[in-house]
């Protein structure tokens, strides 16, 4: 039978070379099939184990990841040149992940008694089925464990469609549940083009579907997954404001602001994308960060002394570059980088944009790249309106020495996460996702466990 549309093959390309990683062909509409009948028929045995027995496999899974771990981490790198330092970090954080959950995680699904006099009420959390996972390229294993470990562990099955340039690492994953003990049909890995995840939403084997993307994709898989009537949970894209007022400690926000905008050269979603900084320290924190910036090694990605690799696909290094000039023309002062580096490497010289306001190209979209803008605000409660000022309601962060100050800040910001005097992170203790454009639905914590959950009544002998 013929692939399900003319492209034939998933092609991932090392971003250091411009060499050609693996060509992996597309499934075709009998292997996706046979894909969605494989989590079906686990489905129905996995979500009758005991949730002990679901998380002593997490702890397995956890041994074989570091079993794994280098391996992993070098795909990673060969495949979209994340800093090796970065990716081996990754792959522990997965690990450490699982093992959260299988500690954790059965509590979370206890049955809960609810507020009814005899007290003969309670909720359960019901598995729904298959879950279609659409995930992205730039953390291959972190993005999709955080959805999947949490989704098994409440007795669901998990259908993972991969980046097409990572399918390498796709591929490990699927191992690492093998050498688990995961039993066939509980992670799939399915390679397929956009028309044949549109086959997978669309079929009634796949009970809700997952995404963590670019906006466009989630009103594709949004609008796809509404017609077919089943739940959806979007991680889309975040402009992340990172304000620094007046009485910060500036040290440690340039300190914190270099991490969260250059780790993983920049394309990351919740990230320090427009640093909101108060008038009266903005030429300090200006002179400091260009600094530090500028002393960020850039390079081979297998070396451990580099901090920046380049970015993992060519087209998108093509569109932050038009993005820069685009702000640049529009006014900004270009204070370090702005341009592509000479050579194979798909790099992109670590950027700094000052002068940036609410009317420019760096303000109103998100920059997936290794590009910071600076914007000065009046004073608090101009940060607050300029923060606001976004399609993206994804994480922010504040920095000030003020407890209240903070709290009185964090509690008029539109996002789904605050960090005072910190960066963004994604951590299993605590929920994450966004608001407006950044999605919708939450990972993590919890609720990560019961999002594709049915919470269903059960009352006996009522009265």
């Amino acid at each position: 039978m013929n692939a399900i549309t003319h492209q034939t093959h998933a092609l991932s390309i090392n971003p250091t070379t411009g060499a050609t990683v693996g060509s992996y062909p597309y499934e075709t509409e009998a292997q996706l099939d046979a894909a969605l009948n494989r989590a079906t028929h686990a489905f129905r045995t996995w979500r009758r184990q005991p949730v002990s027995e679901r998380s002593a496999l997490l702890l397995a899974l956890a041994a074989a990841l570091r079993d794994q771990a280098e391996e992993m981490a070098q795909m990673i790198t060969l495949e979209m040149g994340k800093p090796i330092v970065q990716a081996r970090a990754e792959i522990e954080k997965c690990a450490q992940l699982s093992e959260w959950y299988a500690a954790h995680g059965p509590a979370m699904l206890a049955p809960e008694p609810t507020l009814v006099d005899n007290g003969t009420a309670h909720i359960e959390y019901r598995p729904l089925g298959p879950i279609l996972a659409v995930m992205p390229w730039n953390f291959p294993v972190w993005q999709v464990l955080r959805g999947a470990v949490p989704t098994l562990l409440a007795g669901n099955t998990y259908v993972l469609k991969h980046a097409p340039n990572v399918m390498g690492s796709a591929y490990l994953m699927k191992a690492a549940f093998d050498k688990a003990g995961f039993a066939e049909g509980l992670f799939e890995v399915l390679n397929v083009t956009q028309e044949g995840v549109s086959k997978a939403i669309a079929d009634p084997r796949i009970a809700a579907v997952t995404l963590t993307g670019s906006v466009r994709a989630g009103m594709a898989i949004g609008s796809q997954a509404g017609a077919a009537l089943k739940k959806c949970v979007l991680e889309l894209g975040g402009s992340d404001p990172f304000i620094v007022l007046n009485d910060a400690d500036l040290d440690a926000a340039v300190q914190a602001a270099v991490i969260g905008r250059f780790q993983n050269s920049g394309q990351v979603c919740a990230a320090a994308k427009r640093l909101i900084v108060e008038a009266g320290v903005v030429e300090a924190f200006t002179a400091k960060f260009v600094e530090a910036s500028r002393a960020l090694v850039m390079g081979d990605p297998t070396s451990t002394a580099t901090y920046v690799g380049p970015m993992a696909r060519f087209d998108l290094r093509d569109e932050l570059h038009a993005q820069v000039q685009a702000t640049l023309a529009q006014g900004a002062t270009l204070l370090l980088g702005g341009d592509k580096v000479a050579g194979a490497g798909n790099y992109y010289a670590p950027t700094v944009l000052a002068d940036v306001t609410d009317q420019m190209t760096s303000f109103k979209e998100e920059l997936f790249g290794p590009v910071a803008s600076i914007i000065t605000a009046r004073d608090a409660d101009h940060a607050v309106a300029l923060a606001n000022d976004s399609e993206f309601g994804l994480t922010a962060s504040i920095f000030t020495r003020d407890s209240a100050k903070a709290r009185d800040i964090a509690n008029q910001l539109e996002t789904g996460g605050i960090f005072v005097n910190a960066f963004s992170v994604s951590d299993p203790r605590v929920a994450f996702g966004g608001v407006k454009k950044s999605g919708f639905g939450r990972e993590l914590s919890h609720f990560g466990v019961r999002e594709f959950c049915n919470a269903q009544t059960v009352w006996l002998d009522r009265k």
